[in-house]
């Protein structure tokens, strides 16, 4: 994942300090694309290690249309946590609990999850539930039944509803393409903000596993996923951590292995994906700014 370092290097050289809605602050570039060729390995960066069974859990609530993260929580995975229990933090059922016994509560107690663990309609409700629209079922129709159209597109951002989440969608519009021989599926993704250290290599390989997914149930093989990025940015309190994994060297990528029995995108679980040969770096630790 070389075009990931190379990313990181050009927003430190080239990028502007800024200051965003965290309060953390940023050095920020507008404007950025690069391209993988899923060919050639699964994109899951090497010189850190990225938590794919958090990867591959969070792709599959999308999928489901759930935005509870209780789903999540009982699978260990933390990445949502921090928006329910600020949002608990405001309210007047507060009573100094900490994030891990907010996060027990979700686990335990069902009620108190449907009350305090939802995010609003985000991805996995406008996947599934746009206004009506069952955009993911319409999607993979389309790519079996019309593959040469251009309107093979996935949106999650929904002005309507944008209010009600807990945050507006980040990554925001797919759009595939099927290859002339019928053979290939290739996914290019929008992402307006992108938080390129500590969120980027998890967009990375959600959209590349997803891409495989689909491409797996269509019955085509997958291509390139083409990331086009807005706002990237890193964050300040993120720039030692930065300078480590720049300092490091990118190994070769692993392999993902689908069970090729899944012909329904939905009977996807989360033992039908397998990630062989991943032999990364140390973990980078470094906060989530809310």
């Amino acid at each position: 994942m070389k075009s990931y370092h190379t990313l990181l290097q050009h927003i430190l050289d080239n990028g502007e300090q800024r200051q965003d809605r965290t309060s953390t602050g940023t050095i920020s570039e507008f404007g950025y694309q690069f391209r993988v060729d899923l060919r050639e390995g699964f994109p899951l960066l090497t010189t850190k290690k990225v938590h794919f069974k958090s990867v591959a859990h969070e792709l599959l609530w999308f999928i489901t249309g759930n935005t509870n993260i209780r789903p999540l929580v009982l699978n260990g995975v933390r990445i949502w946590n921090d928006w329910p229990y600020d949002k608990y933090r405001k309210s007047e059922a507060y009573m100094g609990e900490t994030m891990d016994e907010f996060i027990n509560k979700i686990k335990l107690d069902e009620s108190f999850a449907l009350k305090f663990g939802d995010l609003g309609p985000v991805y996995g409700k406008q996947w599934r539930n746009f206004n009506g629209v069952d955009q993911l079922s319409v999607l993979i129709d389309g790519l079996k039944n019309n593959p040469f159209s251009r309107r093979h597109i996935l949106s999650a951002w929904n002005p309507a509803e944008l209010t009600d989440m807990a945050l507006p969608p980040c990554h925001l519009l797919m759009q595939f393409y099927v290859s002339a021989d019928k053979k290939y599926l290739s996914c290019q993704l929008y992402q307006r903000s992108a938080d390129v250290f500590l969120g980027v290599p998890f967009n990375i390989a959600s959209y590349a596993l997803l891409t495989h997914m689909i491409a797996q149930v269509c019955g085509y093989q997958a291509k390139d996923f083409v990331h086009t990025l807005g706002d990237v940015h890193i964050y300040l309190d993120h720039l030692e951590q930065v300078k480590t994994q720049l300092s490091r060297t990118p190994k070769t990528l692993p392999t993902l292995r689908l069970n090729p029995d899944i012909k329904n995108i939905e009977d996807f679980k989360f033992e039908d994906i397998e990630l062989l040969n991943y032999d990364p770096d140390p973990l980078i630790p470094a906060k989530v700014s809310v």
